[in-house]
């Protein structure tokens, strides 16, 4: 018997805004929604097929009435695919990330960013082919 990682929740004020935004971060799309929170996720899961292997786990924004107050103890790690690390730092820039500074130094091969709530993630080694 085990368990399946199946949903990362993160508690937000705006869970539209923040589904808008991962969406646009991360290519995903918008699998369900209901009263005060908004669940996206590359893939459409089913029960069977999460009991038949390990699959990506979605990721679901629910409603809190509290805001952030401090450094995220759990974050997200994103690899651009098909553009560099800065350039992908400056394209969710665009879509409402900043980028922050919570120690990491400056001698550092990833980019430390927040989403439009305040919630930290790491932009981390392109995945891009490299030219020859």
């Amino acid at each position: 018997m085990t368990s399946r990682f199946t949903e990362l929740v993160i508690d937000c004020r705006d869970p539209e805004r923040l589904a808008d935004f991962w969406c646009a971060v991360l290519d995903f799309q918008v699998i369900d929604r209901a009263e005060g929170q908004v669940e996206i996720a590359s893939w459409e899961p089913t029960v069977e097929a999460v009991r038949a292997r390990q699959a990506p786990p979605t990721i679901m924004f629910i409603r809190v009435p509290e805001g952030k107050t401090v450094k995220n103890r759990l974050h997200l790690d994103v690899s651009p695919v098909d553009i560099g690390t800065e350039a992908e730092a400056t394209r969710l820039m665009a879509l409402g990330a900043t980028k922050v500074d919570v120690g990491q130094g400056p001698a550092r091969s990833w980019i430390v960013m927040a989403d439009p709530e305040g919630n930290e993630f790491d932009v981390v080694r392109s995945l891009a082919p490299t030219a020859k």
